[in-house]
């Protein structure tokens, strides 16, 4: 049924839109001295009336033009901008046949100063040194757009269903509002919530350092990072929305968001309620927080749900209700102090209800488990981010980055499980109440200070870092664990736990990087990092006599520490080229390694010292400004836990039992990255290709035995030879034919890996091999309708050896479509339909399901209140049966999610800039 719905659909959408006849426009641009080609220059029609931005292209390396319109009847300008030279116009008295305008010659400018381009004829889009600036006028949206929307529509700019946003295949790690972090360096919050009409420009560069924004130095990074200006008469006032919602089997919703803006002073204020699993935030009219696993607020995963200072909410896993409080603000004190602050409460109450059936593998054969729970939890936190920048002079400056957290969470769970094996036979079965509080506190800061000198290239920098954490955890625990198999004695516990968890990090070090010549710099530094650890755990019995908990159980009470002490001594060396650059780095880092455990009156000391290799070399070619090549290699090194190396056995679990091997080694591993990515401006498409993977010299995995009862007891081994490999492509294009846009994308992600470990003493390995093609498709005519349908299929095939079972496999087809209405005015009715199916999930889980999401909402008083209605869940199938396949394992799991509801909302919208409230916008051009 998906395949057919796509299909239709683009039959339809087909025929109805290439029955019309367009004209071509084509030419060439060329330098006035040289004749040279210009690549990248900006060529567009406006309208000689009102300036209106009509169409567009960019030259391509020949310095040539191509691009169909419409007719137009009206007078035109063609113009042609391109950074450091003067700008072409030609007057069109109208374009009703395909026309060849030549060779057209630009002038390079009077002066090296700054280009300064009239507002209303800003070309689209313009390519500086390092700057991808695309005019965000020149992009129609629909009203009431947010900064996601525009994003959308901007050229080679991809925004996948997790929210991951890439830009010409380039993955964008930081988006800023004019230059400073909104909320947080992530901007989720700003794409949601900003509306598009205050946008100015956006601006995409290379991630840098503030190092290498300091000194000048090119980006070392392969990431891109976003900066919205707002528009100048938009960035004095304020603005905001409030909603409030109810709805049936008592489903609420809420929020606020304020917004004051006054030059580099923000101030912006957010709040939200809700028991419908979301965050509260969406500027998106039309599905809001209703598209479930499509909900991009914050940070979200696989599963739908999302992250906040550490916390976990929604994600098909239980009801939430959820609130939040927020405010950031950023501003310049004084001259060249630039400072953002931002803080966050949060808070969550959960209610879950999971079933599970996973079966478990053995080398002479498997046993399955199955288990349930019903889980009650409450947590809150309190977060608060700040940024400090003094720029000393043009040569220096300090940075300092403090970040604190607080975190509580109580829970009461009840579960029960039994594992049985291949006849059926019941080999243990476990029940248990338990309530757990945990109480986390945090604190992070960065200091940073960089300084360069007068010739080009040379640079100091120094740096302070700490990262400290506490963790409290009080856990009562009435269990009840009995063996049918072997000589076992029953389990049954009736205890309080209190454990404490410290880490204490810190890491100092200095650079000095010394040019050589024009594009060759050298560079050395030398760095220290201390990381301590403690781990303590004491447990009482109940005392039946006293009626407290109050004998210690000396046998589930422990304590480790560990302190690991690095020096790292680097050196290397920087190539910056026009069209290429290399980075090499190498060194040694050595480690002392202490850890000391103290258990049932016995005292172990491990300590170990290491020297091992640094290699950290990187870098990328550019073909043309929008063709690049990127590669690196690093060696990477992850030292153990003191629990997996001190020989002390770990009781907690009356399942599993573990214990440290003191023989064991760090993690070793080389990761290596490979992309590949080029958009054409000019024809408006674009892919990428990436690749990448880590070899692992040493590898830590588990090594676990079963008893009769299938009790185990787990240790940790070294392994050579495992590896993990994945590989990704992306294809998009768009077409504009009047009235009609088209958006078509491609992709697939792959991954294979090869996993080992021990299992009963023989060693197993586990070849597994995942593909997820994908296809997404939009269409939109005008500002009345827009259809975007999407479906992609998972694969996951895992080949074992040394176990009965030579093979596992399963697949998930999920097809999705978004119809949205916007006619008649004012009027707004969508429609999100989804299907789920997961093949080979065990009998008594569902395999497939549907949801299907609608709303209509109709704005009035001059758009500044919207009444809505929507449904969640129509048909009432929402579900989450999902399967996991593991080297050891294979599990069946499903979790109480949100059913059907209906709400009715109100939102009331408020915009005054400059003491003025907001008038309505004309309308902008669409790409």
């Amino acid at each position: 049924m998906p395949k057919s719905l796509l299909l239709l659909c683009f039959i339809f959408i087909s025929t109805f839109s290439f029955s019309q006849k367009s004209i071509a426009l084509k030419g060439k641009v060329v330098e006035e001295t040289t004749k040279l080609p210009i690549e990248s220059a900006t060529v567009y029609l406006s309208s000689v009336k009102d300036s209106a931005v009509i169409d567009y292209t960019i030259t391509n390396k020949l310095g040539t033009f191509d691009f169909k319109i419409r007719k137009i009847t009206q007078p035109v300008f063609l113009k042609i901008s391109y950074l450091g030279f003067q700008e072409s116009k030609t007057k069109v008295p109208s374009v009703d046949e395909d026309k060849d305008f030549g060779t057209i010659e630009l002038k390079e400018a009077s002066n090296n100063l700054d280009e300064v381009v009239i507002k209303s004829e800003a070309p689209p889009i313009r390519i500086k040194k390092d700057t991808l600036e695309f005019n965000a006028s020149s992009f129609k949206l629909r009203p009431d757009a947010n900064v996601e929307t525009l994003l959308k529509q901007l050229p080679g700019v991809e925004i996948d269903a997790e929210g991951k946003i890439t830009v010409n295949g380039k993955e964008v790690n930081q988006i800023l509002v004019n230059g400073k972090p909104f909320f947080d360096k992530d901007g989720k919050i700003a794409l949601q919530n900003l509306p598009s009409d205050i946008i100015n420009k956006v601006q995409v560069t290379d991630t840098k350092t503030k190092k290498e924004e300091i000194t000048g130095q090119a980006a070392s990074s392969n990431n891109a990072s976003i900066n919205l200006t707002i528009d100048e008469d938009k960035n004095k006032g304020f603005f905001g929305k409030f909603m409030a919602g109810g709805g049936t089997d008592k489903r609420y919703e809420s929020s606020a968001l304020v917004n004051y803006f006054k030059d580099k002073r923000k101030i912006s204020v957010l709040a939200s309620s809700n028991n419908i699993n979301a965050t509260g935030f969406s500027m998106d009219e039309i599905y809001d927080n209703m598209s479930g696993s499509r909900n991009n607020s914050f940070y979200t995963s696989s599963d739908g749900s999302f992250g906040l200072n550490g916390m976990r909410f929604g994600g098909n896993r239980g009801i939430t209700h959820s609130n939040l409080v927020g405010i950031n603000y950023s501003d310049e004190l004084f001259k060249d102090f630039n400072n953002s602050a931002s803080y966050f409460f949060a808070s969550a109450d959960s209610n879950n209800k999971n079933r599970t059936n996973q079966i478990n593998f053995l080398p002479d054969g498997i046993f399955t488990t199955n288990s349930e729970s019903d889980l009650k939890e409450n947590k809150y936190s309190h977060n608060m981010n700040m940024e400090l920048e003094y720029k000393i002079d043009s040569t220096a400056s300090f940075v300092i980055v403090p970040k604190f957290a607080k975190s509580n969470s109580q829970s009461v769970s009840n579960s029960s499980e039994q594992s049985l094996d291949e006849a059926n036979q019941l080999l243990n079965e476990s029940s248990s109440f338990v309530t757990n509080e945990n109480d986390r506190t945090s604190f992070e800061n960065n200091i940073d200070f960089n300084k360069s000198f007068k010739r080009k290239g040379r640079n100091i920098s120094g740096w302070l870092n700490n990262e400290n954490s506490k963790t409290e955890i009080n856990n009562l625990t009435n269990s009840s664990t009995l063996f049918y198999q072997g000589a076992d004695p029953d389990d049954v516990r009736n205890q309080i736990k209190f454990s404490r968890n410290i880490s204490d990090k810190y890491n100092a070090g200095v650079e000095y990087n010394e040019p050589v010549l024009d594009s060759l710099r050298v560079n050395a530094s030398v760095s220290f990092e201390q990381e301590k650890k403690l781990e303590g755990r004491e447990t009482f019995d109940f005392d039946s006599t006293l009626g407290t908990y109050s004998i210690q159980n000396d046998a589930l009470s422990n304590y480790l520490t560990s302190s690991r002490n690095t020096i790292w001594a680097k050196s290397g060396f920087a190539i910056e080229k026009k069209s290429y650059r290399l980075y090499v780095n190498l060194g040694q880092a050595i480690t002392k390694f202490d850890n000391h455990s103290l258990y049932l009156g016995n005292v172990v000391d491990l300590n170990k010292n290491y020297i091992l290799p640094i290699a950290d070399i990187y870098g990328g070619y550019n073909f043309t400004k929008t063709k690049a090549i990127w590669i690196n290699y690093n060696y990477e090194v992850y030292y153990p836990e003191a629990s997996q190396i001190l020989p002390v056995e770990n009781l907690a679990n009356p399942l599993n039992t573990y214990i440290g091997n003191p023989n064991l080694d760090p993690n070793t591993s080389h990761r290596m990255y490979f992309s590949f990515r080029d958009f054409d401006y000019a024809t408006r498409s674009g892919y990428s290709i990436y690749a990448g993977g880590s070899a692992y010299d040493n590898q830590v995995v588990s090594s676990t035995t079963f008893d009769a009862n299938r009790k185990r007891t787990t240790t940790f081994e070294n392994i050579k030879g495992t590896y993990e490999t994945w590989l990704g492509f992306n294809w998009n294009k768009t077409i504009k034919k009047e009235a009609h846009s088209y958006k078509f994308g491609i992709g697939f992600n792959a991954g294979y890996d090869l996993n080992k470990g021990y299992t009963n003493g023989e060693l197993y390995e586990a070849n597994v091999f995942d593909i997820t093609p994908r296809v997404n498709f939009t269409y939109d005519y005008g500002e009345l309708l827009s259809i975007n349908p999407s479906y992609r299929y998972t694969v996951n095939d895992t080949k074992y050896s040394n176990y009965v079972v030579s093979s596992a496999s399963s697949f998930v087809h999920k097809f999705n479509m978004q119809v949205t209405n916007y006619w008649p005015k004012n009027w707004i009715f969508g429609n999100d339909f989804g299907y789920t199916y997961n093949s080979n999930i065990a009998d008594g889980f569902k395999k497939d399901f549907f949801l299907w999401n609608t709303s209509i909402s109709y704005s009035f008083f001059n758009k500044k209140l919207m009444a809505k209605v929507k449904v969640y869940d129509i048909l009432n199938q929402n579900q989450n049966a999902t399967r996991t396949i593991t080297p050891t394992t294979i599990r069946d799991e499903e979790n109480i999610v949100l059913k059907r509801y209906a709400m009715f909302s109100l939102t009331y919208k408020i915009e005054k800039f400059g003491g003025k409230e907001k008038k309505p916008t004309g309308n902008r051009f669409m790409w």
